[in-house]
């Protein structure tokens, strides 16, 4: 094997650029926490796509499936399903709701329209699960680990008891499903209208997966639930005492717990490590947009808070200034956000890796305007998931799924966004004044 051959009196200059007086970008300080939460944050979908491909949720959406009469009844119940599993986890929310499309189309009883029906699959995705324990902002907020340490004394530690678990949280959980689920019963096309999945020509087939039997002894633990046993037994213990011994809303805040305990339940669902194994491969793609996108919004942050100017001043400072100069009131501040964020997540559209950009100056703002630390951050949840609607980077895995185009879920989609923006932005800015003031807590 030769050596590399490095040019060692390079290292030092290449690692001290963009070093100076005023800050520093790539002196080995790329800001390896932001990094860090990418990885989780991956985890996430990868988590959620694998409870939601185990055997025994499949065995569920069979049963769930028959349950609804008609085209629109069936296009109501999958949205108001994939904003409720989206407030646990989004990666189970999408996928299983993708499948469930798919286990309704079947029914020769019924017929669906494919696309309104995928559509309300991808509500999860649209405005739900910035509102529950799903929230990479609420969890990073949460865990004093998760924060970055130049966020730390602008916003402290924010408990879920500020953000998701607020009564004005709950309201707009409700208003929001009862809106989604008016838009999506007059969004459907009526009797002798519809357009099913063979109408599309979409295969509706389900794919039988070969399983090969062990034909050496190395293979022996791979289809045999021992190594399961073991692993989630000893699992159970570590979460039974992790649980007991502390608050556990602050333990599951924190998206290693998170990641670890839909882990452990993938794991235990698939039963046999070669079938946990197969399915995390089948789940890779999924995450490879949030793999690729972390890496850059880690350095977008760096910038914006590490680099100054001769007075001192950081990009972050001078964009809270400019939310607290244009900002007259906490109402007036939360519709500044609210559109800001929506705005940003046209062009940056991932949730955790958004709110380590804005989180600085934003918070930094609500600071000063003296608006509350914990419904900033869920304003900023309620609003910057509405892109979604008519972005389809995230409706990717979905459309794997279904078999479509994004286009065949666009028109259905963007009702939803032009009816929830003016309702949901209203909601977050009027509910900001019900709150009282709290400066940064510290760990």
């Amino acid at each position: 094997v030769q050596k590399s051959h490095v040019d060692h009196s390079i290292t030092p200059a290449a690692l001290r650029f963009g070093e100076g007086s005023h800050g520093s970008v790539l002196s080995g300080n790329y800001a390896p926490t932001r990094v860090s939460s990418g990885w989780k944050s991956t985890l996430v979908a990868i988590g959620g796509y694998v409870v939601a491909m185990s055997p025994p949720v499949e065995a569920l959406m069979r049963k769930m499936a028959t349950l609804p009469r008609t085209g629109r009844g069936a296009v109501v119940f999958i949205g108001v399903l994939s904003i409720g599993l989206s407030l646990i986890n989004w990666g189970i929310a999408l996928i299983f709701c993708g499948l469930l499309v798919k286990q309704i189309a079947r029914r020769p009883d019924m017929r669906l329209d494919y696309r309104a029906a995928g559509a309300a699959a991808y509500l999860c995705l649209g405005c739900g699960f910035t509102l529950g324990i799903s929230s990479s902002a609420a969890q990073l907020q949460a865990n004093s680990s998760s924060i970055p340490e130049s966020l730390m004394p602008i916003t402290g530690v924010i408990g879920f008891d500020q953000t998701i678990l607020t009564w004005q949280n709950i309201l707009v959980v409700v208003i929001i499903t009862i809106v989604s689920s008016l838009v999506c019963y007059y969004s459907t096309p009526g009797a002798g209208k519809e357009k099913t999945a063979e109408d599309l020509g979409v295969s509706l087939e389900m794919e039988r997966v070969e399983t090969k039997r062990p034909t050496r002894p190395g293979d022996f633990l791979e289809h045999s639930p021992i190594l399961t046993i073991l692993v989630v037994a000893l699992a159970s213990g570590w979460a039974f005492k992790t649980f007991s011994s502390g608050n556990p809303l602050i333990t599951i805040s924190g998206l290693n717990t998170y990641n670890f305990v839909f882990l452990m339940l993938g794991i235990l669902l698939h039963w046999r490590p070669r079938n946990l194994i197969d399915t995390f491969s089948r789940a890779m793609p999924s995450a490879a947009g949030v793999l690729l996108q972390f890496p850059f919004y880690a350095g977008i942050a760096q910038i914006l808070t590490k680099v100054t100017n001769a007075q001192g001043d950081s990009l972050s400072d001078r964009i809270s200034h400019w939310f607290v100069g244009i900002s007259s009131s906490e109402i007036g501040f939360s519709y500044v956000v609210g559109i800001y964020s929506a705005l940003m997540g046209f062009f940056i559209p991932s949730a955790g890796g958004k709110w380590i950009i804005e989180a600085p100056y934003v918070m930094t703002a609500a600071n000063e305007i003296g608006a509350h630390l914990g419904w900033t951050v869920m304003v900023y949840n309620i609003s910057e998931t509405l892109p979604n609607f008519i972005n389809p980077f995230w409706m990717l895995p979905l459309l794997g799924i279904l078999g479509l185009k994004s286009r065949d879920l666009i028109g259905y989609t963007s009702v939803q966004f032009f009816v929830h923006v003016p309702i949901m932005l209203t909601l977050a800015a009027v509910l900001m004044p019900t709150f009282t003031y709290l400066p940064p807590q510290m760990p």
